[in-house]
């Protein structure tokens, strides 16, 4: 048995888990700062990071003790350093150097687009085969990468100005609907009718990149009209929120998977891999497994968003490979999982 710890401090979730052998979850402990940031219709970085500061000693303790184990029963600690939050990042980074040191354990640092990645390894035995597409969903960032073997990613495309978490946090907002709007709007689609409003999908043919600024905005003007016709007409009829919650979330989603069947079609991939926060969305994980011309393997909704578990995942696999950073690492907010102009 190996056992990770993994931190996860990103954005606003404070998270520590235990992993066994990158696949077995032995604990994996979350607590999250959702209700706090709720007012703010988004999260607030200087909140957040203090109360990731109030958070980080309690959850380590609950996992290890969820674990019955000790730290120094650990192989290694894995931590996230980017991309993220900076001042939330640092609160993990730091705790996981000072773990690491007092206890004689190696440190991994851990990409956090990877670690999502990472948690289609999670607690299943199912045979995961390469080369694959991967779409990474989630509130900061949408992009498709061909993965060729653990650790070898060539990007395919990404989002040109919203991410689909972002932009669902943002209709969500306009819809007057809660935070994060993820749930929210699927929430509110099942009662609507997604046929109701043709909104636009931005294709940029001949690319895998995303757009979702301008499904956004369309959303923006049809609210205002409604309301704008209510002031003119008076009345009590308002912005039908669930037929445009569910013409939005039909209008993300099929861009999302006529994208990953393309990349998956022409890249040869053997399989498609969902991760991030929006792979927890159903119709999502829906209409890939109906559409996408090869096998979709997705985590449990519950390991899309953000874990550390998944953090730790992936730190197995690094520290099989010898992979260690040193006591000078440091956050690194706009962190990528493939630099620009590299191609593995």
């Amino acid at each position: 048995m190996t056992y990770v710890l993994g931190i996860e401090t990103s954005c606003d979730e404070t998270a520590v888990a235990v992993v066994n052998d990158g696949r077995e979850i032995v604990s994996n402990v979350v607590a999250s700062q959702a209700r706090i940031h709720e007012r703010y219709g988004g999260v607030f970085p200087e909140i957040a990071s203090r109360q990731h500061i109030l958070h980080i000693v309690p959850v380590l303790e609950e996992a290890l003790a969820q674990a019955d184990l000790s730290l120094e029963e650990m192989e290694a600690v894995a931590v996230t350093y980017g991309p993220g939050l900076a001042g939330s990042l640092l609160i993990g980074v730091n705790m996981a150097k000072g773990l690491a040191l007092a206890a004689g354990l190696p440190l991994i640092a851990i990409n956090h687009l990877e670690a999502h990645i990472y948690a289609n390894w999670l607690d299943t035995d199912r045979e995961i085969e390469f080369p694959l597409v991967c779409l990474i969903a989630s509130g900061g960032h949408t992009n498709l990468v061909l993965m060729t073997d653990h650790g070898k990613y060539r990007a395919l495309g990404q989002t040109l100005d919203d991410a689909a978490g972002e932009a669902f946090d943002k209709v969500a907002r306009l819809l007057g609907l809660g935070y994060p709007g993820g749930p929210e709007i699927q929430s509110a689609a099942k009662d609507g009718d997604a046929s109701a409003f043709d909104l636009p999908r931005a294709w940029l043919k001949g690319t895998y990149d995303f757009s979702f600024s301008g499904l956004k905005t369309a959303v923006l003007y049809l609210v205002r009209d409604y309301d704008a016709k209510r002031e003119v007409a008076g009345g009590n009829d308002g912005v039908p929120v669930a037929d445009i919650a569910a013409s939005f979330q039909a209008a993300v989603v099929e861009v999302l998977v006529e994208k990953t069947n393309l990349a998956a079609k022409e890249n040869a991939a053997r399989q498609v891999l969902l991760a991030g926060g929006v792979a927890a969305n159903a119709l999502l994980r829906q209409q890939m497994a109906e559409r996408v011309s090869v096998p979709v393997l997705c985590p449990p909704p519950e390991h899309c968003t953000d874990n550390a578990a998944c953090v730790a995942a992936v730190g197995w696999f690094k520290l099989g490979s010898g992979q260690r950073a040193g006591w000078d690492l440091d956050v690194v907010p706009g962190l990528q999982l493939v630099p620009q102009d590299s191609t593995s």
